[in-house]
């Protein structure tokens, strides 16, 4: 495959890098994103990783809402691991280039997860409507198998697609600038960079949006009509306080995930200016990694309560030392 650069009158050949202009505009403000970026970093990780070690650590823990939260947080630190350690660097350097070997790596890992978060929350809004709308057969319908097999088509689901699309976009030969006005590989940039037809990639991208995208979030409105109406029916207040609650945090997870990536494509659609783009685009990949586990902790009960279990007996084994 042959990477070229076109100029007028000439074409040359590329090297095997790209080139992601990212934030080069803001010049010295670089450095405060650098700052805000790395903090927020650090909490995404510290905040998903202690989500995943309280629920492995404590058996009450062990249930399916809590299996498919620890491989939510999981998703979100490779999601944002994917693309703001190399931001971090490329905020510090001038030359902020990328190898076509690691461009693709970033867009695969990047595309796997967010497809596979969407439907997960599916499977999370599943387990929900059978908590609450079919109690009595909840610890039947979801068994570790059922879990495992939820899980396990959501990861599917989301490697195979990404997979095959992303496979076909580094199959187009790459000509023009190997400038990208982004600070990550993302899809539509690189195929905007073909010196091929590209409209069957772009039939592709909206079947993957129609299908993989959409259905799931239209599962997930369907699962919540079935838990509302249920909760409804409910004789006491506090009874329906308490369903409720056990599927707020999801309900919020959910309305941050869509909410923000449709508030991304919108904003694609109608923004003049490639900064702004970035920017709305920054705001998407950091907000649900980093307010997602904040969420399921402050929001829960129960999570609270194992933490607070966990501190308290981590103090004592310091008082005994």
């Amino acid at each position: 495959m042959t990477y070229s650069e076109s100029d007028p009158g000439e074409n040359q050949t590329i090297s095997g890098t790209l080139i992601l202009l990212g934030f080069s505009y803001l010049g010295e403000l670089q450095m405060l994103l650098f700052l805000l970026l790395l903090v927020t970093y650090l909490l995404t990780l510290m905040g998903n990783l202690l989500v995943i070690i309280l629920v492995k650590l404590n058996p009450s823990l062990h249930s399916p809402m809590y299996f498919f939260l620890v491989n939510l947080s999981f998703l979100e630190i490779c999601f944002t691991s994917s693309v703001v350690p190399q931001l971090l660097v490329h905020l510090l350097v001038e030359e902020k280039s990328i190898s076509l070997v690691g461009c693709a790596a970033q867009m695969y890992v990047f595309s796997i997860m967010g497809l596979t978060e969407c439907c997960l929350l599916a499977a999370m809004a599943y387990d929900r409507y059978v908590a609450i709308c079919h109690p009595l057969h909840y610890t039947t319908i979801m068994s570790v198998r059922a879990c495992a097999q939820l899980a396990g088509a959501s990861w599917f689901i989301g490697i195979s697609v990404e997979v095959a699309q992303i496979s076909w976009v580094f199959s187009l030969p790459l000509c023009g600038s190997h400038r990208i006005h982004h600070f990550f590989c993302d899809i539509l940039p690189v195929v905007k960079m073909a010196c091929a037809d590209t409209s069957k990639n772009h039939i592709l991208g909206f079947f993957i949006i129609a299908l993989f995208i959409t259905s799931p979030f239209f599962m997930i409105i369907l699962s919540y009509v079935y838990i509302i109406s249920t909760i409804l029916k409910l004789p006491s207040v506090e009874g329906r306080r308490k369903a409720f609650s056990t599927c707020s945090s999801h309900l919020m997870v959910v309305s941050l995930f869509y909410g923000t990536a449709l508030f991304t494509y919108l904003w694609r659609n109608f923004s003049s200016t490639l900064e702004n783009d970035q920017i709305v685009f920054l705001m998407n990949i950091i907000i649900a990694p980093v307010l997602n586990p904040i969420i399921y902790t402050l929001r829960n009960k129960e999570v609270k309560r194992v933490l607070r279990k966990t501190l308290e007996k981590r103090k004592s084994r310091l008082r005994t030392i």
